[in-house]
């Protein structure tokens, strides 16, 4: 039997009330399933325990991560804790020293979800974004000057390698040659004259490899149109970390909310453990009301079956959630419904047990 290591980091607000019920999912899946199952580790980081201690996570943080197979994390952030420390001094630490340069975000319109688009189908928004994960924007280079005085100035620096990039947009042409797909690179070169350009040179250099593929290419103000007024042309897209976060927070709010946005931080070589999480924050307004949907963490939960090769119960788990949607009993608050964050884990986990029967 394959035992696959899970760190849990449940984090902050609603973090560890969806975190819950995906990690009762997964263990359901492996009892169903028979040839695999997990085992969780929990820590305690986050917010409060930066309240405690000073500090986002233990100095030894990163060793002790290393032995797992994946992490699942909640959510982080809290009101009286800034959010560049519960941002920098966690997750973002987690994504680099881990190399998960795979942002992996899909932007699906599953049936039942709500459509908030008018003349949009689902088959019409479904789309995976790949987004670089590790340097550009938030690479966290740049320099306060002055601080305090009437000369203040801030300088922040956008760092684009030619790795870094290179092999994110080399993945991202593997995945849509893969699926049979188009792939579309959305940059800002005509103001962006460095790092863009360069983005676009790299985006076209490496497609010669890939004839195959049929490619478009997108300034992002254009794209963030486009993706409200035409979202079908969109199937496999690849852009930098800035443009990668702002524009799936728009495919969420066109795929159904953020309760229903899913991701994953791969390294795909698996020298280091990759992180799965749901993306839509800590809440802290509704934490502990039993109001939180715990759908985004069951599909982060459905990208760790397929990371770990089991894509049989990953795509079954989409199901289970389209048929939750579709019947429209057991949801909660933000999809119309009235149903607790354990309920609506109840349901995935007896259309779970219906599948294999």
């Amino acid at each position: 039997m394959n035992v696959h290591k899970i760190a849990v980091v449940a984090g902050d607000g609603i973090g560890p009330e969806v975190i819950d019920e995906g990690i009762k999912v997964l263990n359901e899946v492996s009892k169903l399933d028979g040839s695999f199952r997990f085992e969780f580790t929990h820590f305690p980081w986050g917010c409060d325990y930066y309240k405690e201690n000073g500090k986002m996570m233990a100095d030894d943080g990163i060793e002790q991560l290393k032995k797992f197979d994946a992490i699942f994390l909640g959510a982080v952030g809290a009101p009286g804790v800034p959010d560049h420390i519960s941002l920098w001094d966690l997750l973002l630490i987690i994504r680099k020293s881990f190399d998960q340069y795979i942002n992996l975000r899909p932007v699906k319109l599953l049936k039942g979800a709500p459509n908030v688009l008018k003349d949009v189908s689902p088959e019409d928004i479904d789309m995976i974004f790949v987004r670089e994960n590790t340097e550009g924007e938030y690479a966290g280079s740049g320099s306060w000057l002055f601080k305090g005085k009437t000369n203040e100035v801030v300088i922040q620096d956008g760092v684009f390698s030619r790795k870094g990039c290179e092999r994110v947009i080399r993945y991202a042409y593997e995945l849509a040659k893969a699926q049979g797909k188009t792939l579309t690179s959305i940059s800002k070169a005509n103001a962006l004259n460095y790092s863009m350009v360069f983005w676009d040179q790299i985006f076209e250099d490496v497609g010669k490899e890939y004839p195959e593929v049929k490619t478009f290419s997108y300034l992002v103000d254009a794209a963030s149109m486009f993706m409200v007024k035409d979202p079908k042309r969109f199937e496999i897209v690849v852009t930098s970390n800035l443009f990668g976060d702002i524009l799936t927070d728009l495919g969420a709010a066109i795929a159904g909310g953020m309760g229903l946005a899913a991701g994953a931080n791969l390294n795909p070589e698996r020298e280091f453990p990759s992180m799965f999480e749901p993306i839509h924050g800590s809440a802290p307004d509704i934490a502990g009301t039993g109001k939180a949907n715990p759908l985004a963490t069951v599909w982060s939960a459905s990208q760790m079956l397929e990371f770990f090769g089991y894509s049989k119960w990953a795509d079954f788990l989409i199901d289970c959630i389209e048929t939750v949607l579709s019947e429209g009993r057991v949801l909660t608050p933000d999809l119309g419904g009235n149903a607790t964050t354990s309920k609506v884990g109840d349901e995935i986990i007896r259309k779970l047990q219906e599948f294999k029967s």
